[in-house]
């Protein structure tokens, strides 16, 4: 898991961490044991050059800075102390032509003298070729065994603007392996919802490695989410990936605060909806045996979430049960059934039943508090 929240992450439209925010979540990130880091662009200016080199001198995990096939961000990069550098070059012929503004020789010219100054300062060094999946394939494999010859140690494709699909991004990674002894990393945007499925697609097809960002953020609609890829290989794979998934929903709010991007409530693993149970025949089921409307293979514990019974218009009795037991009532079936009614009642008018809500109920009924019954048994 090569997790890139600190630099595509931070690339995100109205977003930017401090230099003690980079700090807090690297040093989480590393903690939780993921595997690279990419700290930052460290050429991008002399306070984000310092960030990267802090996190570079601090963390035990690989670290990457981001670079330009343009000597000074090579240059940048290695004096940032980094394990790794990411260098990139377009590929797909619209941005050679209206962005880098350079023609295909060209490219592989700088790409190759990029992959070989890194490996000559000793450094790893990963190239990309971006906008991978708008690329001609066979200028494609030209790349990428011109970086090849020149001894590059990973070969990052990266879905640039998210048009891939699971199964044509699997056949371009088989492709690409087919010429090259490289190892093969992935980088997959989110424009169409296809990014976690591509990034274990590319798992699938070979690659070794796919690059992540907490709660998905990042260009546009964002990249591979860190704990759905992480989750996926553990709980649908089978895959000890070696990283504490407990502190994920830790990490997830942590960068939520930082990059001030909201997590959607049906946000997969981190959003307050995924363990949460409103309907009655699910919440009844969840009750008895969480595994029969729940993955099973992935349990809240194991993310550092909580399970929680909402109560609404759809609630049934079995949860409304489970709640008023849970703040103190014994309630007959006749009083369940009752509360119920009302939960559903209010919840029907889009208002929220909580704690304070469902005692008022609870005492309207007259249902018993375990405060009164201690009360009697003193009097």
């Amino acid at each position: 898991m090569f997790d890139t929240t600190l630099r595509d992450g931070e690339q995100s439209p109205r977003t930017s961490f401090s230099y003690e925010e980079k700090r807090d979540m690297a040093a989480t990130l590393d903690d939780m044991g993921t595997h690279v880091i990419e700290a930052g662009f460290p050429v991008n200016s002399d306070a984000e050059f310092e960030a990267v080199a802090d996190i570079a001198a601090s963390t035990d995990t690989t670290t990457c800075g981001l670079a330009r096939v343009v000597d000074k961000d090579i240059e940048a990069a290695l004096d940032s102390g980094v394990d790794m550098v990411h260098t990139f070059v377009s590929t797909s012929d619209v941005q050679l032509a209206d962005s880098m503004h350079a023609s295909r020789a060209e490219a592989v010219e700088r790409a190759v003298r990029s992959v070989e100054r890194v490996r000559d300062a000793g450094v790893e060094v990963m190239f990309s070729p971006m906008d991978a999946t708008r690329t001609d394939e066979e200028f494609l494999i030209e790349v990428v065994e011109a970086v090849s010859e020149a001894g590059v140690d990973w070969i990052n494709l990266p879905d640039t603007c998210g048009v891939a699909t699971p199964t044509r991004f699997a056949r371009m990674v088989e492709t690409v392996r087919e010429h090259t002894d490289a190892r093969i990393d992935v980088h997959a945007h989110d424009d169409f919802g296809l990014a976690s499925a591509n990034a274990m697609a590319g798992f699938e097809a070979g690659a070794t490695q796919a690059q992540v960002s907490v709660n998905g953020i990042g260009e546009r609609a964002g990249n591979a989410a860190y704990e759905e890829v992480v989750m996926a290989a553990e709980s649908l794979y089978g895959v000890d990936t070696g990283i504490d998934t407990t502190r994920i929903t830790e990490l997830a709010r942590i960068v939520e605060a930082a990059s001030d991007i909201p997590i959607p409530a049906n946000k997969p693993v981190v959003g307050r909806n995924a363990f949460s149970h409103e309907s009655g025949i699910h919440a009844a089921g969840v009750i008895e045996n969480a595994d029969t409307f729940e993955p099973g293979v992935m349990t809240p514990e194991m993310v550092g979430a909580t399970r929680e019974f909402v109560l609404g218009k759809h609630t049934g009795t079995h949860s409304v049960r489970k709640r008023l037991a849970d703040i103190g009532f014994d309630p007959s079936d006749a009083e369940v059934r009752e509360v119920t009614r009302r939960v559903k009642d209010h919840g029907a008018e889009k208002e929220r039943v909580d704690d304070v809500t469902l005692r008022s109920f609870a005492r309207d009924v007259g249902v018993t508090h375990v405060d009164d019954t201690e009360e009697e048994v003193r009097a």
